[in-house]
């Protein structure tokens, strides 16, 4: 067997530089691994897309940077000073950009995987692993692996407690939205066609990660077939005839109920073709990760409006969820230490001076969720000190 120099060399200079850290306990990733992972983890570098969603939406703290950087309108969506991260590159999947040199200037304690736990995949993680002298933790990226890949994330960063909240919020979902398609027999569920690319002649075959969730709740049209991502011709589109196309390529739903060629579709007579949401990321798949719990909830409500009449829209900050997200996010947390150290300090003079009353004003982009939480926070904190106080939302029911 041939040795390469040059690999030979760069292994040995990256195994000599990987740092050596004190390991707090062992955790089982996706892959049936037993992963060391230090006592404490501040620095998670994300292997691909699918890593860097699924760490962001639990610590996004976390995240070092982001494989591609996001996009301004991608970052409208995101923590500012996470969304804005540097592109630090990927380790796995197309094109390939990260270096050993890079993983290891950045110094992260954990690096993190989402996606296939294939042997392929199992063994670059090792490889990397060793090379690096960085615990690589592999989560199965699969649909119904998401509850299961929280619970395994939050215990490799030390966060069990959040780890178990998500995996709940993530069973309640599709628990909620299965139960209610499941009275509905397999046969007469809806033809659907994913339209991917410009032409809209990308599809996921049967069992592709790409069309898990229509799968779960529909009819994929090519499933007949099982693979992955696969280029088709309109021929085969007219031969399947779809009741519904949902595509993510703006440009295909802008121009295909106008285009001759797929004038005969089923889905394109009856006016039935959807554009999925794509920002921050893609609802259906682009990545295939955890954002897609949100793009299943969007197809129930396009495929079966009977089925699922919840509006998400007026969800504000009185929500249960929607204040656990806005609590869970550190700078929430430093302003209003900073905001409960003001106020201990200038409440004792306003009593001495006699005042009656103080009125605190606290504002958001929209009035409905940020600016919700934190005034709720502000009265606990000051009832607790033992000042009555009155809440107000001014915004919170306006449209």
């Amino acid at each position: 067997m041939r040795i390469d120099r040059r690999a030979l060399i760069t292994g040995l200079w990256a195994a000599l530089l990987a740092p050596r850290r004190a390991c707090a306990a062992t955790v089982t990733d996706g892959a049936g691994r037993a992963v060391a992972v230090p006592a404490h983890v501040q620095r998670v570098f994300p292997a691909g897309p699918p890593a860097a969603i699924f760490l962001y939406t639990l610590a996004p703290e976390l995240l070092l940077g982001w494989p591609r950087a996001n996009r301004p309108e991608e970052r409208e969506f995101l923590l500012p000073d996470v969304g804005g991260r540097p592109e630090v590159g990927r380790i796995t999947g197309r094109g390939n950009t990260a270096n050993l040199e890079v993983v290891l200037a950045l110094k992260p304690d954990l690096i993190l995987d989402v996606g296939s736990v294939s042997p392929t995949y199992v063994s670059l993680a090792e490889r990397v692993q060793q090379q690096t002298g960085i615990p690589y933790a592999l989560l199965d990226g699969r649909f119904d692996g998401i509850p299961l890949g929280y619970r395994t994330l939050g215990a490799l960063i030390g966060r069990r407690e959040q780890g178990e909240a998500f995996a709940r919020s993530a069973e309640d979902t599709i628990k909620t939205i299965t139960q209610r398609v499941g009275t509905i027999p397999p046969e007469r569920r809806p033809r659907v066609y994913y339209a991917r690319g410009p032409r809209g002649l990308e599809t996921g075959l049967g069992g592709s990660i790409n069309v898990e969730t229509i799968e779960l709740i529909a009819r994929n049209v090519a499933d007949d077939t099982r693979g992955g991502l696969a280029n088709v011709s309109i021929e085969q589109v007219l031969l399947w005839n779809p009741e519904i196309i949902v595509t993510i390529d703006h440009d295909f739903a802008a121009n295909v109920l106008s285009d001759p060629a797929w004038a005969p579709v089923a889905a394109v007579r009856a006016r039935r073709v959807h554009l999925s949401p794509k920002l921050p990321f893609g609802w259906v798949d682009f990545p295939p990760t955890v954002n897609r719990l949100i793009g299943l909830w969007w197809l129930a409500k396009i495929l079966y409006p009977d089925l699922f009449p919840e509006d998400l829209r007026p969800l504000t900050g009185l929500n249960r969820r929607v204040r656990g997200y806005v609590l869970g996010q550190e700078a929430a947390q430093g302003f209003l230490s900073r905001i409960r150290d003001l106020l201990e300090f200038l409440l004792p003079g306003y009593v001495q001076e006699g005042r009656h009353y103080l009125s605190i004003a606290v504002g958001c982009t929209g009035g409905k969720h940020r600016s919700v939480v934190i005034a709720d926070e502000i009265a606990r904190f000051l009832q607790e000190k033992g000042y009555p106080c009155t809440v107000v939302h001014r915004d919170v029911e306006r449209e």
